[in-house]
């Protein structure tokens, strides 16, 4: 398998620390699918990669550990995390939960601009339909959601919400791959929701629309699975 320089990386920084830098790298990798489930993480391999030592990408495989992407075991090492199906049932529902609250709290706070923002990237997706590419419509459909959560007061809620995003990242780039027809339905329904919010709906509507979407997701997920 061949490897890419952590410069060419798309996304990934070339400033901050190397500890960052090789986090940002080998976290990329896993997102996109580079480093498939069971692969086996060789960190004097890596940091040659990358043209580090191996301190700094130890330090970056603990950090994902700590994020559930990596896993380790004595006599194996660092492996990249498997999906668990019923790990993925229970993130999908929590986040659902937590980023509907999260979405709701924002929505009295989320101005014209944000708004603008938001549908912009929502039509960068509708865009990306036509030739469609799972890892970037993933990448954009969080990004939309960003925008609409990241103004909640709550910094527990919001720390929920980003806990969540991390436990998928490992699935985050093929779960649009699994389920195609579902990137169509989502740009709708990013749409309806932005229009409920621009509106002055009430929390619980919002809440309602937020907790809908992500659930829906989840639903064409299961029904493909099965």
């Amino acid at each position: 398998m061949s490897e890419t320089a952590v410069t060419d990386l798309p996304g990934s920084s070339v400033t901050g620390s190397k500890s960052e830098q090789a986090y940002q790298a080998v976290k990329a990798r896993i997102v996109e699918g580079a480093y498939s489930p069971g692969y086996r993480l060789v960190l004097a391999a890596i940091a040659k990669d990358l043209g580090f030592s191996v301190v700094p990408v130890r330090e970056a495989i603990r950090r994902l550990e700590a994020e559930g992407l990596v896993t380790f075991e004595r006599n194996v090492g660092a492996t990249v995390a498997g999906i668990d199906p019923t790990e993925y049932l229970y993130t999908m529902q929590t986040l659902s939960i937590v980023e509907g609250a999260a979405t709701a709290l924002s929505a009295p706070l989320i101005d014209s601009v944000a708004i603008a923002r938001a549908r912009a990237v929502n039509e960068e997706m509708r865009h990306c339909l036509q030739h469609f590419d799972p890892v970037r419509f993933t990448q954009l459909n969080q990004d939309f959601h960003s925008v609409l959560f990241e103004y909640c007061p709550n910094p527990h809620i919001l720390d929920l919400v980003h806990r969540g995003w991390n436990r998928l990242a490992s699935l985050r780039s093929s779960t649009f791959r699994f389920v195609p027809g579902r990137a169509h339905d989502s740009v709708d329904e990013h749409e309806a929701l932005l229009q409920l919010i621009e509106s002055g709906a009430d929390a619980d509507a919002i809440e309602k629309a937020a907790r809908l979407h992500r659930s829906a997701t989840l639903d064409a997920y299961l029904a493909q699975s099965n």
